[in-house]
């Protein structure tokens, strides 16, 4: 029996409320400093860095770990980090049920299609240094952990929750001691880098005059952008939010029913299964959306379910609470002899992200090459909104396709992604074999990616 007094009646939301106040708090903070507002940290980083100092701060005071005390239910560390799991799905099926875009040119379809596989190449080029270097780092520090540096890739180029979920096969399958919080640490590391990064750039370019900085007025949203023609009432017997928290509850239920079939039929992938908890999601969500689609066009149902604006309010929430979790979950104790390994990983992250992605800007993107190189460098060291951020700075309104590219280069990104995800299981076992699998995949990527430039050479050679 469990009474209203007890922590354990209201542990689990003790733990939401600080994870919520912090966005508040941090919100406020990030607009009262004239630094802070003027860098591009999302509020979601900084307010998972306040809440690791005032943890620290606790510690120190008390010598107890905070987020484990009676107040967070015993195990509120534990907590933080299924929180950081669960959300990073929560995210991709709210945005798998936004409508797709129409026919597009074959133009785009080009440009989004080389975004998605600049992506992956990205990805690779990350796992290959970051392996590399943690290679170099077990042959100096005994016992370290040599497939530690493809969760480069994972935190980086991926974000916290694949940080975490990869981290936590390293440490529960592997023997990688603080693997999560070593994930997530270089997720956080990530978040930083997409700020320094971009801001340097966009000084740079306003330095040499080539571009000016946005200022854009808040807009009111107009009643199309909430609801469309023929979607059910924003308020009726049931409201329309609860409605699209039910279709993501529902395609998260039919993820874990998928989840169980599968680890019941390949028990020895049950731990990589369960990683891909974020993929599935987005099958079962196309999945309900077809059935809705199909129903409709029958006849059946009348009107549509799904709203886009309602969809992207709660990815964000999901987004924002994934990474304040993610980060307040770091420990920080279990990495101290890492922060060398660490920072190093980190730079090195930064300056092959950055100078890939204006390399591949310059030469495929050349119409609105600042625009693409700032919106996939943001993506691929933070997050999607990351890449946004950036974007805005000098491209407010969205004039060009660099924010379409992002969106809609997902699918070309998962199906030339997935053998990384494989490869990531198979580094702890083979690592050399891996190193070179990788190496060898990251140059088909390229030979993809420039086949434009290669083959046109190649056909003039051969006149």
């Amino acid at each position: 029996m469990i009474n209203f007094w007890d922590f354990n009646a209201w542990s689990g939301l003790n733990l939401f409320a600080v994870l919520l106040v912090s966005l508040l708090v941090a919100n406020i903070v990030k607009k009262a400093i004239p630094f802070l507002k003027a860098s591009l940290i999302p509020t979601s980083v900084l307010a998972g860095g306040m809440l690791i100092v005032v943890a620290g701060v606790y510690k120190f005071i008390t010598g107890e770990v905070m987020f484990d005390t009676d107040f967070f239910g015993g195990k509120g560390t534990a907590t933080l980090e299924l929180i950081t799991y669960h959300t990073l799905a929560l995210g991709f099926i709210a945005t798998a049920f936004k409508s797709g875009k129409g026919k597009m040119s074959k133009k785009r379809t080009v440009e989004i299609f080389n975004t998605g596989v600049t992506t992956v190449a990205t990805y690779l080029l990350q796992a290959v240094l970051g392996f590399v270097i943690s290679l170099v780092a077990a042959m100096v520090i005994k016992g370290f952990f040599e497939a530690a540096g493809v969760l480069l890739p994972f935190g980086y180029g991926q974000g916290t929750g694949q940080a975490l979920n990869y981290g936590g096969i390293y440490e529960n399958d592997f023997g990688f001691e603080g693997g999560k919080s070593f994930g997530l640490t270089i997720a956080a590391l990530g978040f930083l880098c997409a700020s320094i990064g971009g801001v340097i750039h966009l000084n740079i370019l306003r330095k040499k005059g080539l571009v000016k900085q946005q200022q854009t007025e808040e807009v009111a949203i107009n009643t199309e952008q909430i609801q469309k023609a023929n979607e059910i009432p924003m308020q009726e017997s049931i409201d329309k939010m609860t409605v699209q928290i039910a279709l993501i509850g529902l395609a998260y239920l039919l993820t874990y029913l998928l989840m169980m079939l599968l680890g019941n039929l390949i028990p020895g992938m049950k731990s990589v299964i369960y990683g891909f908890n974020f993929l599935l999601g987005v099958l079962s969500a196309t999945v309900i959306k077809a059935v809705l689609g199909l129903l409709k066009k029958t006849g059946i149902v009348k009107k549509e379910y799904t709203n886009d604006f309602l969809m992207t309010r709660a990815g964000n929430l999901f987004y924002d609470i994934m990474v304040v979790a993610g980060i307040a979950a770091i420990r920080l104790g279990v990495l101290e002899r890492y922060w060398g390994i660490i920072l190093i990983m980190g730079v090195v992250g930064l300056v092959s992200t950055y100078a890939y992605n204006y390399f591949v800007a310059k030469k495929l993107f050349k119409e609105y090459q600042e625009e693409q190189f700032l919106t996939m460098y943001g993506m691929l060291t933070g997050t999607a909104s990351t890449g946004i951020i950036l974007l805005r700075e000098i491209d407010g309104e969205f004039k060009t396709p660099a924010a379409d590219n992002m969106v809609y280069q997902n699918f070309p990104a998962i199906v030339f992604g997935f053998p990384l995800m494989l490869l990531a299981t198979l580094a702890p076992v083979k690592p050399w074999l891996t190193l070179g699998i990788l190496v060898a995949f990251f140059a088909v990527m390229n030979l993809i990616l420039f086949r434009s430039f290669i083959f046109k050479r190649k056909k003039k050679k051969d006149k």
